[in-house]
């Protein structure tokens, strides 16, 4: 299975904007589909990237721009929805993975890559989050047909732009203390170089078929040793406080209702299990070699410079 032109949805994201510079070094061509167009031209400059505005839930649009296409790649997430009631995380996991996977029959798409979450569990999943990212994983493989589908698990995520060491990285610089809610809860961050390679590398490989990949970095770490971690970095001395669990809940109900939702009860919950897996690290990068390299610089700028020189280098991961 030869594989020349992939479609992304979400690839205007952290992840996608690294999987989309990767696909082109190797020589690929990448249409994405986004909402706003004109909010993300600076992936224009990677050669070979063509940015089509629509919108991603319209059954007739994707059919119509998967249309000549070898793959399809869905990376679309949220960690939250608007309401409470669980029907905005439907919507973005469970109906667009079934929308995506007709339009891939009806287009004549033979190959899937589906990216999930660690503990993703439709039946078992403490939080609407993961119990839909479950549901979606199970329709694409089981409703695939012809459609040959890999699905990607990961651990959270890090590398430059990412929106978890930064996020903390800014309410370090701005807090003299920091207030976290599950302090204890277990992570093997694994970075996004790792997860991209393992996406590419998918692509064209007959073994990966119908298999879904754990992705974990080689070293486990409780968010306070995270967020520790990331004070050290940025270089700044600051008061963490852990919170008891009464405290994580209150602070999560709180900020549930506040503009942005910044944690919920949904988020609560999914860190009640960790975000560990079951074998051990699947992914080799570890956080120190990386971290360090880009906490602290211009979101944007660290972005335009990735993107430059990942255009400019085929073959070589540029981080």
């Amino acid at each position: 299975m030869k594989i020349d032109t992939v479609c992304m949805l979400g690839g205007t994201g952290f992840v996608g904007s690294h999987l989309a510079a990767r696909l082109v070094a190797t020589g690929r061509r990448v249409k994405i589909i986004t909402r706003r167009r004109q909010r993300h031209r600076d992936l224009l400059v990677l050669p070979g990237v063509q940015l089509i505005e629509g919108d991603i839930h319209d059954p007739a649009t994707l059919e119509r721009h998967f249309k000549g296409c070898d793959a399809v790649i869905n990376l679309v997430g949220i960690l939250n929805e608007k309401g409470h009631n669980g029907s905005g995380f439907r919507r973005a996991h469970v109906d667009l993975a079934r929308t995506v996977v007709a339009a891939c029959h009806n287009a004549g798409v033979g190959r899937l890559l589906h990216m999930s979450a660690l503990n993703a569990d439709s039946g078992g999943g403490p939080s609407l989050y993961l119990r839909t990212k479950g549901e979606a994983e199970n329709l694409v493989r089981t409703q695939s047909g012809g459609v040959q589908v890999t699905v990607f698990r990961p651990s959270v995520i890090f590398g430059p732009g990412d929106s978890f060491l930064n996020r903390f990285a800014g309410l370090l610089r701005i807090s003299p203390f920091l207030p976290l809610a599950c302090p204890d809860a277990r992570f093997a961050p694994v970075f996004v170089g790792d997860v991209v390679e393992r996406f590419v590398d998918s692509l064209e490989d007959r073994e990966t078929f119908g298999q879904r990949f754990d992705l974990c970095g080689p070293r486990i770490y409780t968010l306070m040793e995270l967020v520790r971690y990331t004070a050290r970095v940025i270089g700044v001395r600051r008061l963490v406080i852990g919170l008891p669990d009464w405290a994580s809940r209150l602070q999560a109900t709180v900020f549930e209702y506040v503009p942005g939702k910044p944690f919920s009860m949904d988020n609560y919950r999914s860190l009640q299990r960790d975000s560990v897996c079951p074998g051990g690290g699947t992914c080799p990068t570890t956080l120190e070699s990386v971290a360090p390299c880009y906490l602290g610089q211009s979101d944007r700028n660290a972005r335009l410079q990735r993107l430059r020189g990942s255009a400019g280098r085929v073959g070589e991961w540029t981080g």
